[in-house]
């Protein structure tokens, strides 16, 4: 296994699983179970273990293995030399497991949706351009951007909702941009990160195959977790693109006064998506778009930026569910959080964090306190 020579260096003192001032417990899985094993120090414990053959494979240590979320907190707060590698030697771990045919059965079924239908809701690829039905969006030919939707934002009608309010914005800004439609392929991120690594590579060539023969050059992704893939991994098989998470060409739109917003009286906080903050450090960004909104108050969370708790949906668990629900389940404790700052409205910039979240809310029974919005909502809002 890859990192396999680097495992042993952990000590388990910690320091992975806290906040950067090490007072709160900040890693989704161990917070719900508190056991030292859902930590990531004792991830690699047990790997080592069972590499070494002193650990023999089963259901609880599949579960152990694929409850991690890949939220990058360990990467941010482990004291140690290797951290950089942590989330990758998770991701190595369960590339083991695709490679010997060990998987938990919902991991399982994820990645057969993926392959057969080329997204996770078993779909034809066809309806992948459903959602901008009366928008007004142009089919990609020539324009100044590729407007890459994904798979959440093309088939979950949460995720519709985000795509035609974004998508509005940048018509109302004068962005050139076109989408693909059924030509549009899974960006393949939690694919790799459930350790899938062959799959992931057919599904990123696949898509540069298509930028390549459309001369595409300048992306704009809607979910931070396409912009991961396309930014950080696409280049490892030469796939390099001018890519940009929304927020930052919605942030530029203000700044040429190409988008005026009105007063609106709002209190917000900002939930931090752990593959737009941690995993590619723009925190900023979104926050200047929230405050560039005349009336509108931000509140931040006592854990936010690199410190922010994550909603649970990362790591492949948006679809697998592998974490669960329950009181201590991240989505909840992220709304009580929320709930904390007394605002009125949860803003995030994901399409998987507002579905997570709005889950969320409803378990916590706070539909009359809190409500979720996408950043392209809220200044949509404002704008239009």
């Amino acid at each position: 296994m890859e990192y396999e020579e680097i495992i042993h260096r952990c000590f388990r003192c910690g320091y992975c699983k806290l906040t950067e001032d090490y007072l709160a417990v900040n890693c989704p899985p161990y917070r719900k179970y508190r056991f030292e094993t859902y930590s990531p120090g004792g991830r690699l414990w047990l790997m080592r273990a069972w590499l070494n053959g002193e650990l023999q494979t089963s259901d609880r240590f599949l579960e152990i293995l694929y409850s991690c979320a890949t939220c990058g907190n360990c990467a941010e707060h482990c004291v140690m030399k290797f951290k950089e590698d942590l989330v990758n030697i998770m991701i190595a771990s369960r590339e083991e497991m695709v490679d010997r045919g060990i998987l938990p059965p919902l991991v399982r079924d994820y990645l057969k949706n993926i392959q057969v239908n080329g997204n996770p809701y078993k779909k034809a690829e066809s309806e992948r351009a459903d959602w901008a039905e009366g928008a007004g969006v142009s089919a990609y030919d020539d324009q100044e951007y590729l407007f890459y939707v994904g798979c959440v934002a093309s088939y979950d009608e949460r995720g519709q909702v985000i795509a035609k309010n974004l998508a509005a914005l940048m018509q109302k800004g004068g962005v050139s941009f076109g989408i693909l439609g059924p030509e549009e392929t899974c960006d393949g991120n939690e694919v790799k990160v459930l350790g899938e690594s062959g799959l992931f590579k057919y599904l990123a060539e696949k898509n540069m195959e298509t930028f390549r023969e459309k001369g595409i050059q300048k992306i704009i992704a809607l979910s931070p977790h396409g912009f991961n893939a396309m930014k950080n991994e696409y280049p490892k098989l030469n796939g390099t693109y001018q890519v940009n998470h929304y927020t930052r060409i919605l942030a530029q739109l203000l700044e040429q006064k190409k988008l005026k917003p009105a007063e609106q009286k709002l209190t917000v906080t900002y939930h931090d998506p752990c593959y737009l903050g941690r995993h590619n450090h723009e925190y900023e960004t979104p926050r200047r778009i929230l405050k560039s909104i005349p009336g509108l108050t931000l509140i931040e969370m006592e854990r936010n930026r690199a410190n922010a708790f994550c909603c649970g949906g990362g790591g492949g668990n948006f679809f697998t569910d592998i974490l669960g629900g329950g009181p201590d389940s991240p989505n909840r404790l992220r709304v009580r959080q929320a709930l904390e700052t007394g605002a009125e409205v949860l803003a995030v910039a994901c399409p998987q964090c507002a579905k997570m979240l709005e889950d969320g809310i409803k378990a916590e029974e706070a539909e009359d306190r809190l409500r979720v919005m996408d950043v392209s909502e809220i200044l949509r809002q404002s704008v239009l």
